[in-house]
């Protein structure tokens, strides 16, 4: 059985609430996807936005590839994300409405072997927000500890 690829964002339930979620799929050249099978991917500060009607992954950091030759691709260059028509002028009207952002949650390779990204309509937490979710995380550690004994 083949181990899966799954990298995280793991800032994002920090910085955003999380809305809706969706799947999609990147258009990526052979040295990325062979980056993204060794697990050289960042999420970190990557976001996504819209060019015209199509929607794009700006900021994902993929490494080089190790192996490969001038053909290697650029680690921080834009790649299109591949949604429904439907999707995509759902996910526009929203991104016009204030304080809506999209922003990639995880990303995996399925079972046929492509790449895919889900992304999530969020909105940004003030600094209120996530002192309260610090609050929240300490207590419920606290309790954890506690009750453990």
């Amino acid at each position: 059985m083949k181990e899966s690829i799954r990298i995280k964002n793991r800032r994002l339930s920090f910085e955003y609430f999380i809305l809706e979620t969706y799947t999609a799929g990147i258009v990526l050249t052979g040295t990325e996807i062979k980056s993204i099978r060794a697990g050289k991917v960042s999420l970190s500060d990557s976001f996504c936005s819209f060019s015209g009607d199509e929607l794009f992954v700006r900021e994902m950091h993929i490494s080089e590839y190790s192996f490969g030759t001038h053909y290697n691709h650029e680690p921080k260059r834009d790649r299109k994300l591949l949604l429904n028509r439907r999707e995509l002028k759902k996910l526009s009207g929203k991104v016009k409405e204030r304080g809506f952002t999209i922003v990639p949650v995880e990303l995996y390779v399925d079972e046929n072997g492509r790449a895919k990204l889900t992304i999530a309509l969020a909105r940004g937490k003030h600094h209120y927000d996530k002192r309260e979710d610090l609050k929240k995380r300490d207590s419920k550690r606290e309790i954890d500890r506690l009750t453990k004994y």
